[in-house]
């Protein structure tokens, strides 16, 4: 009996502690694509905020 219980608990550990690629959590996805895209769009905004002051640097020299 008491090697049947030593098995079945062994069996449960690896079983748990296995890594299985496909079962990463998809919790938030949505939300966390929006934020990705506002990153992006957050690059593209600084990059024309500094253009636009290069431009204005070099207009007013």
């Amino acid at each position: 009996m008491k090697l049947i219980t030593l098995i079945l608990c062994l069996s449960l550990v690896l079983i748990a502690c296995s890594q299985d690629k496909d079962a990463t959590p998809k919790i938030a996805e949505g939300p966390r694509a929006v934020l990705e895209k506002a990153k992006t769009v957050d690059a593209t905004v600084q990059q024309s905020a500094e253009e636009t002051k290069r431009q204005i640097d070099a207009t007013t020299e």
